[in-house]
C-alpha cells in the first residue's frame, strides 16, 4: 500500500479537505461549516426559489465546483461515461433522504468531522450513528440487496447533471434576475465567489481521482481494516482541520454554545444512521454523489436533483433542526425514511436473487 501511488492521491485527498473546509471558513463561510453539502444544497434551493427562508438563500459556488472538476478530471483521464439505468426513481427518493438525515442532524457526513475538529462534542451521537448506519448498510450489502449496477446509456443521459452546474457556476457571476440573496444568517456568511470555487473544482478533482468519501471510508474499514486506503485519508482530513482550527483559533472543545448545533443526541443518531444506511446502498456519501455526477453517472445524477428538491422541502416542510433542537416534521421525516430504506431493501434483495 506504501509503494502505491494512489494512497498518497488518497492522503492529499483527505488533507486537502481538512484544511480547505477550515479556510473557507476562516474565510467567510458558516462557523464550522466550511464544506457542508446539505446546507450548501439548502442555500441553492432558496437561491432558486425553491423555499423562502431568507437567511438560507446562496447559490454556492462551491457545488459547481465540486461537480465540475470531477467532469473535467474525468474527461482528461478518459474515466467519463454516461451511465446509468439503475432504479432512477428510487435513487431520487434516495437522495431525498439523505438530505432529511443530514437535515436534522445539522450536516452532512463532511461539516460532521469539521464540526467535530473545531472541539464540537455534540458531533459524538452523530459519529455513531454514522458508523451504525455505514454497518447496517453492509449488512444488507451481504444479505443480497442490490440496486442494480450501472451500464453504458446513450442519449447524453450522463452530461445533464453536469451542464446544469456549469449554468449554476455561470450564474454565480452573472446572476440573473430571478436568483436570491440572503442579507442575513447563513446564506449571507460566504467565502468570496472565486476562492471558493476554486476550492471546489481542486477537491472536485482530487476526489475523482481518489476516491474519497467519508461513508466509503467507514465501509472500506469495516471490509478491510487498516489495508484500506480510504481510511489514512479520513485520518489526515482530521488531522488538517484539527491543525487548521487551532491555527484559526477556532478550536472550542465541549457540548454547549456550539455553532449550528443541537443537543438532541438521539436525533442526531437517527439522523447520521439514516444517512450511513442510505449512503452504502446507492454508493456513496452526498458529496461522492456530486462527484459520480460529474464523471457522467446518471444514477448518482438522480441522487443529486433527489437532494436539490430535499434541499427545498426541509425548509419549506420545517423539516430541518435547528439550535433549539429537532422539530416533529424532522423526526416524522427521519422515521419515515428508516421505512424507506427497510422497504427498498426487502424489494431490492428480491429483485437481487
Amino acid at each position: 500500500m506504501w509503494k502505491d501511488r494512489h494512497f498518497y492521491l488518497v492522503l492529499l485527498t483527505g488533507l486537502s479537505f481538512g484544511l480547505l473546509g477550515v479556510a473557507l471558513a476562516a474565510l467567510g463561510n458558516p462557523e464550522n461549516s466550511g464544506i457542508c453539502i446539505s446546507c450548501f444544497l439548502e442555500n441553492t434551493a432558496g437561491s432558486l426559489g425553491l423555499h423562502d427562508n431568507e437567511r438560507m438563500q446562496y447559490l454556492r459556488p462551491e457545488l459547481a465546483g465540486f461537480v465540475l472538476g470531477a467532469m473535467v478530471s474525468a474527461l482528461a483521464f478518459r474515466e467519463f461515461c454516461s451511465r446509468g439505468g439503475s432504479v432512477p426513481m428510487t435513487r431520487f427518493f434516495a437522495g431525498f433522504f439523505l438530505i432529511v438525515g443530514c437535515a436534522v442532524f445539522i450536516g452532512c457526513p463532511v461539516k460532521l468531522f469539521l464540526r467535530m475538529t473545531a472541539g464540537d462534542l455534540t458531533t459524538l451521537a452523530g459519529l455513531a450513528g454514522l458508523v451504525g448506519g455505514v454497518w447496517v448498510g453492509l449488512r444488507s450489502l451481504a444479505k443480497g440487496v442490490q440496486p442494480g449496477v450501472a451500464q453504458s446509456v446513450g442519449g447524453g443521459s450522463g452530461w445533464w447533471v453536469p451542464l446544469f452546474f456549469v449554468l449554476l457556476m455561470v450564474w454565480v457571476f452573472v446572476p440573473p434576475g430571478f436568483l436570491r440573496q440572503a442579507q442575513s444568517g447563513g446564506g449571507a456568511e460566504h467565502a468570496p465567489a472565486w476562492i471558493s470555487l476554486g476550492a471546489g473544482l481542486l477537491l472536485g478533482a482530487l476526489a475523482q481521482r481518489s476516491r474519497f468519501c467519508i461513508t466509503g471510508s467507514l465501509r472500506d474499514t469495516f471490509l478491510m481494516g487498516h489495508r484500506s486506503p480510504l481510511i489514512y485519508g479520513l485520518a489526515l482530513f482530521v488531522l488538517g482541520a484539527v491543525a487548521g482550527n487551532l491555527i484559526f483559533g477556532r478550536f472550542d472543545l465541549g457540548f454547549h454554545g456550539q455553532p449550528g448545533a443541537h443537543l438532541d443526541f438521539w436525533w442526531s443518531f437517527f439522523g447520521m444512521a439514516l444517512v450511513g444506511w442510505v449512503s452504502v446502498i446507492f454508493g456513496g456519501c452526498p458529496f461522492r454523489q456530486l462527484v459520480k455526477a460529474g464523471e457522467g453517472d446518471a444514477d448518482a445524477g438522480m441522487v443529486v436533483l433527489g437532494m436539490l428538491v430535499a434541499g427545498g422541502l426541509v425548509q419549506t416542510w420545517g423539516i430541518t433542526a435547528t439550535a433549539a433542537g429537532v422539530p416533529l416534521p424532522g423526526k416524522m421525516a427521519v422515521l419515515a425514511g428508516f421505512a424507506f430504506i427497510l422497504m427498498i431493501s426487502l424489494v431490492l434483495r428480491e429483485r437481487a436473487v
